[in-house]
């Protein structure tokens, strides 16, 4: 008698959630950490709004999603790092030639701000994230031998930077993430996220469009250069 094994069943519907086309976008699209509103994700997703309601329906159910409600709004989010990081490391593994080409100029625009510099849910990402990555492990703060991990003197770097980090939780300090433009783990885990909230906070960088795109300003240039020697160029 064979023995089946009860994860199997878990498998199979997860990847059923997320094998769906209309789903894989929008969780793609909550890859940048906000909370968006169900008529936002059906322009995005580009279906009516009451089939993008039953596709959320499916997402929430299967613990992908969170929701909650605002007087006629109806918000979701990702449901946490876990299903963040499940969602990227996915799309990582796409072969870049299969890409869709962009079919417009704008859409060309927004592919090559993304692939400049984005969101990975609550970290930096793109050719910005891996900037800061590689600028961080070339002055000893990273340590990417056995695993990321922050070493003492990175530890010290962020809080001369003011940076908190919050060292609380079971999420670990440091994470390597798999870039998915890059082809390179960038830096994700308590200490992507509280640097990116900072970049942001600060105003080192600032959202563009209606995507994940981040871009580098002024000041966060000259931050950049000042803490970790990371040229403009390397940043434009």
């Amino acid at each position: 008698m064979t023995t089946k094994d009860s994860r199997a069943a878990g498998l199979a519907s997860l990847a059923s959630l997320v094998a769906d086309e209309t789903r894989a976008a929008c969780l793609l699209a909550l890859l940048d950490g906000r909370a968006w509103t169900a008529g936002e994700l059906a322009r995005h997703a580009g279906v009516a709004a009451s089939t993008l309601s039953e596709h959320l329906g499916k997402l929430v159910a299967g613990r992908l999603l969170t929701e909650e409600r605002q007087g006629r709004h109806r918000y979701v989010r990702l449901a946490g790092t876990r299903v963040a990081q499940l969602v990227e490391d996915l799309a990582a593994q796409l072969d870049p030639a299969e890409a869709v080409r962009p079919r417009t100029l704008r859409e060309a625009s927004a592919g090559s701000a993304m692939a400049r510099g984005r969101t990975c849910y609550d970290h930096l990402a793109g050719r910005l994230g891996i900037a800061v990555t590689d600028a961080l492990t070339e002055r000893g703060l990273l340590r990417q031998d056995t695993g990321f991990a922050l070493t003492d003197a990175g530890l010290e770097w962020f809080g001369s930077a003011g940076i908190p980090l919050d060292r609380r939780g079971r999420r670990p300090l440091a994470r390597a993430c798999l870039d998915w433009t890059e082809r390179r783990p960038h830096l994700a885990g308590a200490a992507g996220a509280a640097l990116c909230l900072h970049a942001l906070d600060t105003g080192w960088c600032v959202r563009i469009g209606s995507e994940r795109a981040v871009q580098v300003t002024p000041s966060g240039e000259r931050a950049l250069s000042e803490l970790l020697g990371i040229e403009a160029a390397e940043l434009r």
